[in-house]
């Protein structure tokens, strides 16, 4: 029989990029007193991971509780990039409404729209608060109006269109359902969540049901299942059964070794949990997202939607140049198979492959940020290997005609670089769909560009808009192949030798174009150390030392200016090389490299082709 658990109420927090969810769940812990009085915390404290804090991101959602007039709210904050969407479609199953985080100046934006999509074909109810009403140029009244007609866009039913208004400042710390009464606290929105969000029901009396939606890992613990208890009970010692509705076959016997329910940033160690809590399963060694614990008597899975797939992939390639092994930990092809299949316990939206060759194995993801943030972690953990430049994956339609990815792209400019910003998306196939004067000086372009077109154009866009633009994608369909794109208008300086690279060498290199490395660096041979001013790639010697004679002597170096190198970040190189070339990434180094190192080879392939 169905019951209503009325002390327990299951949220996640979802918007675009930057709306302020984070800080937002930041003030909802710090008011239902889970800090004591005086205690220092840190900003963004939901924002565990270190690349996280750095960029000033969500990359992973992450789960927390607080009482309020002694009700739980579990609550989820989710990521806000695209390229991390598969991580908010799955979560929503776990939660019985959401509040949709809207700035307050910038209105909808296209992962607004995206997030609330996936909530509406849930029939999710929304709260929807209106963020950093505090800003001087806020427009809370036509942001509103913005959101009302997502909703109609997206065919919200009559219930969902009826949902309440919050004006909030996560930065003041204030909640008010109108924003020209001046409030000091969050109860407004506490209250809307208890009222408005329904309590989570159940059967505490039928078998066991839970599904797994988040997988944690723990070094001392191993895997750690998350999920909400859908139906039933669970103790500690239970014997379970773990089933997979995609995968009828899969049926394994395990224990319940530990249970945990959250409690403020804390995970609580319990002996049985029933429906609507959010718990957190440890000692299953083969545990999966999208899996459900059930009763051995009953194993009865629950379905899980299917998460969007990947439109970008690269190679990821044991590193075989001649600096190789000489500054990472993990160097062999067992490391980088091993380390590529654990992530894909943690994150459904990336795929791994194996390639005919041992050495080389095929990643695919969201997007350039999502094996970007991939890259990086790997890199801090003692990985070094290479990687090529992304490419899209393509599809065939039914009478064979190739498909590729297509994204919507809208584009936030001030007025002066629209001409410039044009030029360079409609050489890269982008279609302007419409333009929008936001005021101030600013204008929103909106394209619908092919999702290659945008490999490798972010750090053009912000050098085209001197650091002012704002840049949004999200995928948008499948659709007929746009023809070809060329990315790069510049050729390399390829290093002609293995060595140390010397003023004199780069002095005479910096001439032909713009240097990657200083003095002092070690370079070999194929490796790419600078942009050329033209078309083409050409060989330099940057090892080269000036030949001493009784008239030339080694202190006259010292007039020689070197401009300062144009160092790469792990973007910027990713966005930089070309189809020939590779990137080797290490935990101190990133060098940008030929994929064929010989030169007379290269020659000969280029031939060829």
């Amino acid at each position: 029989m169905l019951k209503t658990r009325d002390d327990i109420r299951n949220i996640a927090i979802i918007a675009h990029v930057d709306h302020g969810k984070t800080t937002l769940v930041d003030e909802l812990l710090k008011q239902s007193g889970v800090f004591r009085a005086g205690q220092q915390v840190q900003k963004r404290i939901m924002d565990s991971g270190d690349l996280e804090r750095e960029r000033g991101i969500t990359i992973l959602s992450k789960n927390t509780a607080v009482f309020y007039d002694n009700i739980k709210i579990n609550i989820i904050d989710t990521p806000g990039h695209a390229d991390f969407g598969g991580e908010v479609e799955r979560v929503l199953k776990m939660v019985n409404g959401v509040v949709l985080v809207v700035d307050a100046y910038e209105g909808v934006m296209p992962q607004t729209k995206f997030v609330l999509k996936k909530a509406l074909e849930l029939s999710l109810p929304v709260i929807a608060c209106i963020n950093k009403i505090d800003r001087p140029d806020a427009r809370p009244d036509e942001v509103v109006d913005e959101v009302l007609e997502l909703f109609i866009d997206l065919d919200a039913n009559e219930e969902q269109l009826d949902c309440p208004f919050i004006f909030a400042s996560a930065k003041g710390g204030y909640a008010s359902v109108d924003y020209k009464e001046s409030k000091d606290d969050m109860t407004d929105l506490f209250r809307a969540i208890i009222d408005y969000i329904p309590a989570p029901q159940g059967d505490p009396e039928a078998e066991t049901q839970i599904l797994i939606s988040t997988i944690d890992y723990n070094e001392y613990v191993g895997r750690i299942g998350i999920g909400k208890v859908d139906n039933g009970t669970i103790r500690i010692n239970q014997e379970a059964v773990i089933a997979n509705a995609h995968n009828p076959d899969r049926l394994e016997r395990v224990k319940i070794n530990k249970l945990y329910e959250f409690d403020g940033l804390k995970r609580i160690e319990v002996d049985e949990a029933t429906i609507g809590s959010i718990v957190a399963v440890s000692g299953i060694a083969d545990l999966h997202i999208g899996d459900t614990i059930c009763s051995p008597d009953s194993p009865d899975p629950i379905p899980f939607q299917k998460i969007s797939e990947p439109t970008i992939s690269m190679d990821f390639i044991v590193n075989d140049s001649p600096f190789a092994g000489q500054e990472g930990k993990y160097i062999t092809s067992r490391h980088l198979r091993d380390r590529l299949f654990k992530m894909l316990n943690t994150d459904v939206s990336l795929r791994v492959e194996e390639t005919e060759s041992t050495e080389v194995f095929k990643v695919s993801g969201r997007g350039e940020l999502h094996l970007s943030v991939l890259i990086e972690n790997m890199r801090r953990e003692g990985y070094e290997f290479a990687v090529s430049k992304a490419e899209v994956l393509y599809k065939k339609d039914e009478k064979g005609k190739l498909l590729e990815p297509i994204e919507r792209a809208y584009i936030d400019i001030p007025d002066e670089f629209q001409g410039t910003v044009i030029e360079k998306l409609s050489t890269r196939k982008g279609e302007l769909q419409q333009m929008t004067p936001l005021g101030a000086g600013y204008t929103r372009l909106e394209f619908l560009i092919p999702s290659r077109g945008l490999i490798g154009y972010r750090g053009e866009f912000l050098t085209d808009t001197k650091g002012n633009g704002v840049i949004n994608t999200i995928f948008e369909d499948y659709m007929p192949y746009k023809g070809d794109i060329s990315y790069r208008k510049f050729g390399s300086l390829i290093a002609f030798e293995t060595g140390e690279a010397i003023t004199y060498g780069l002095f005479n290199a910096q001439e032909r174009g713009t240097l990657f490395i200083g003095p002092g660096e070690k370079v070999y041979g194929g490796m790419i150390v600078g942009e050329n001013a033209k078309t083409d790639d050409i060989e330099v010697n940057v090892c080269k030392k000036k030949q001493l004679t009784n008239t030339r002597a080694a202190g006259s170096d010292d007039a020689l200016r070197l401009t300062p190198p144009k160092k790469l970040s792990l973007e910027q190189a990713l966005d930089y090389i070309d189809t020939d070339e590779l990137l080797e990434v290490t935990p101190s180094s990133l060098r940008i490299r030929k994929k064929i190192l010989d030169p007379t080879l290269r020659f000969r392939s280029k031939k060829n082709k």
